[in-house]
């Protein structure tokens, strides 16, 4: 089990690849190289705003707007408190974030086993491919050795650059983002006394879950064993874990080696939890 908190956690601005500023608390990662490597972090979006331009990547995103309204695309927002799962291999934005937005990311290999590119390796790369060429408005432009230029999306060219190959991308298994509006479901009582669950949706054949559990003053949430890895993101309250007090804005990571745990709370507790695929 490892728990970290935004307010100690290490952080670093999205480079060149994209207009504007970005600063993100890095919360928990995962293993290079791993089928199941991941990153959940924190953003908050900087004076005069962040955006990209229409684009796609070979991982899975997990998006929980923590503050403001988030345009996923022009036609798509999605408002403070709501969820959304951008698949991989899946098109969206342009985005165009204002200042202030604050959300909750977690990015991480998808179905197909392709991987995730880690923040420092795909950061490198950036660093490199700026002697090469320019990055602008979310594109990297260069010119080859025969005069021609060539634009390329900035993340696309980060990978390419960092893994020393071309992105292949899996078949797209949806046709869209999915938004979800948290509001409209229900909250399903648990036989742990005080301990509520909402689950949003489980998605493609691993088994990628996403939901909510609450946790009410003074009640005690036992995690239980589990197959996959799980990972429990506070987006308010005050719990107990082993003796130490977290506050909101908490990540706890579980493996499926890892023993059960009793989270109590303090305050009410709501924790967004996402299973990751299983391989």
């Amino acid at each position: 089990m490892r728990i970290s908190e935004a307010s100690t956690a290490e952080g670093g601005a999205v480079g060149s690849m994209r207009d504007g500023k970005l600063d993100q608390k890095f919360l928990l990662y995962g293993e290079d190289d791993s089928p199941n490597n991941y990153l959940l972090n924190v953003g908050l979006t900087g004076g005069g705003g962040w955006g990209t331009p229409r684009h796609r990547h070979n991982f899975d995103q997990i998006r929980y707007v923590l503050k403001g309204k988030y345009p996923a695309s022009p036609h798509k927002i999605m408002d403070e408190g709501s969820v959304a799962y951008f698949p991989e291999s899946v098109h969206y934005g342009p985005q165009d974030r204002p200042e202030g937005l604050e959300m909750m990311v977690i990015q991480f290999g998808g179905a197909s086993g392709a991987g995730f590119l880690s923040t420092p390796r795909r950061e490198a790369a950036n660093e490199a491919l700026k002697a090469k060429g320019e990055f602008k408005n979310g594109i990297f432009t260069w010119v080859d050795e025969k005069g021609q230029t060539h634009n390329q999306d900035g993340a696309t060219a980060c990978y390419e650059e960092a893994m020393g190959k071309k992105m292949v991308l899996a078949p797209p298994r949806y046709d869209d983002i999915i938004m979800m509006d948290p509001k409209g479901y229900d909250w399903i009582p648990t036989d742990q006394p005080g301990v509520s669950t909402k689950r949003l949706g489980t998605f493609t054949e691993r088994n990628i879950d996403i939901g909510f559990v609450k946790v009410d003053a003074g009640a005690t949430f036992n995690t239980g064993s589990r197959g996959q890895i799980e990972v429990l993101f506070m987006s308010k309250g005050n719990v107990t874990v082993d003796g130490k007090s977290y506050g909101e804005k908490t990540a706890i990571e579980l493996l499926p080696s890892d023993a059960p745990v009793d989270i109590k709370a303090s305050e009410e507790a709501l924790f967004f939890t996402v299973t990751l695929p299983k391989f």
